[in-house]
């Protein structure tokens, strides 16, 4: 099977590439990228106007099951994710069963290779259950499949035990991936400040972020081990890993769209749909991961997309679980928010969405560049498409977004994954 993208803007930051060009596939693999490739076809793919980027990697995100199938299935986040360019998606482990043996673990990866519609490579947790209790056999799920490992949103409260899984995963070529949350000092709704006393609800201060980010750093850096702090949102993280990573410390992290386009304003506008933890902060930590991004502090951008069925956040503010939907509006507001105003171009948006994700994930020998001998894994956009976001469009099974009534920029024509085309996109209302 050939097919043949025509006419297309590529843009690749391994190659440094930005220009127009053709791109000939054949089964799940790049055979030629060149001008005017002339090579029959079983299908020939108009990229006119359109650009051509390396499929999108998402390094965290939630799928829910097993155990919470209302709230999203494998299925449908991997339609929500392919809908929004996504190619290869890390699932979390936050979920019932606990993927904390090989077994469970496994269940998760035939279900995904049914589905076949995305590349799913699953965390697996680092104590038995989340629990923090007992440490998993880390070499047995790295075998089984798992891609690194993380207690998510249950953070790893014995530093004792941190240290050691940290040990155990660095042994292993990967990482534990770290919700950085001190319980001590985390009760709350919102983060701290003015909104909260206005809605009085109690606020959630900065440093439960940063009291264990800090803690991540100092156990990588004492033990000279790899460390991947998760979704930073504040100022000071980020100012802490930037200072650290000047000293040689083996330390990455990411962030996610919702903390460079709101500030915990928007909670006054979207309610429990604009409450995540950690939560939305004030307008210096939002140009802060801003700045973080443009000077290579953040390596990537996630989604930690997060889907709860509406009647879980149809309640009032400090009831509400944290989370939103990202997947299918994370490119519109990297778009608007980083690629537009000019904080960043194209080639770096690609630098934090497709290469430097492969490379965290040691996969950057077939994912995250368009290359001759890759895998055909290909987002296709429209940068200008304008389009107002309704509740009608949302393929998740959740609908919980800020984003839902707001005018976006930005539109995934096809995703292509191994060589065929899983999502084909439609034009939008302008």
């Amino acid at each position: 099977m050939k097919t043949l993208l025509k006419g297309g803007t590529l843009i690749d930051y391994k190659t440094n590439t930005f220009e127009e060009k053709d791109i000939l596939i054949e089964d799940d693999k790049i055979k030629e990228i060149g001008k005017n490739i002339e090579e029959k076809a079983d299908k020939i793919i108009d990229c006119s106007k359109l650009y051509i980027m390396p499929g999108m990697i998402d390094i965290h995100c939630h799928l829910r099951e097993p155990g919470f199938e209302y709230k999203e299935t494998i299925e449908t986040g991997s339609k929500s994710a392919v809908a929004g360019g996504f190619t290869t998606i890390c699932p979390m482990p936050n979920t019932k069963p606990t993927p904390d043996s090989a077994i469970n673990l496994q269940k998760i990866i035939e279900e995904a290779k049914r589905v076949n519609l995305c590349n799913i490579l699953p965390y697996a947790s680092v104590s038995k259950g989340e629990k923090g209790e007992e440490l998993v056999n880390f070499e047995e799920l790295r075998n089984a499949g798992a891609i690194a490992f993380s207690d998510d949103g249950m953070p790893v409260v014995n530093s004792r035990m941190m240290r050691q899984a940290m040990i155990e995963a660095d042994k292993l070529g990967t990482f534990v991936a770290s919700h950085c949350e001190e319980k001590s000092v985390s009760a709350g709704a919102i983060n701290a400040g003015k909104v909260a006393e206005k809605l009085g609800v109690q606020g959630v201060l900065p440093e439960a972020e940063e009291i264990m980010a800090a803690r991540e750093i100092v156990i990588a850096e004492t033990n000279n081990v790899r460390g991947h702090i998760c979704h930073i949102s504040t100022k000071t993280s980020k100012n802490m890993i930037r200072d650290a990573k000047k000293r040689g410390v083996k330390i990455t992290c990411e962030t996610c769209p919702h903390y460079f386009t709101f500030t915990v304003d928007e909670v006054l506008k979207s309610g429990t749909n604009a409450k995540m933890n950690p939560p939305l902060r004030e307008e210096k930590d939002r140009q802060a991961i801003i700045e973080g991004l443009k000077e290579g502090t953040i390596d990537c951008i996630i989604t930690d997309h997060a889907p709860h069925a509406e009647e879980e956040k149809d309640v009032e503010l400090s009831k509400a679980p944290n989370g939103i939907i990202g997947f299918e509006t994370a490119l519109p507001a990297e778009i608007m928010n980083l690629v537009d105003p000019g904080h960043i171009d194209y080639l770096n948006l690609v630098r934090l969405t497709s290469y430097t994700p492969s490379k965290l994930l040691h996969i950057e020998n077939e994912r995250g560049s368009i290359e001759v001998g890759k895998k055909a894994d290909i987002t296709i956009f429209d940068p200008n498409e304008e389009y107002v976001y309704t509740k009608e469009m949302i393929v998740s099974k959740s609908k919980n977004s800020p984003f839902i009534g707001k005018k976006l920029k930005g539109k995934v024509k096809y995703t292509i994954v191994n060589g065929k085309v899983a999502y084909l996109g439609t034009c939008q209302n302008a």
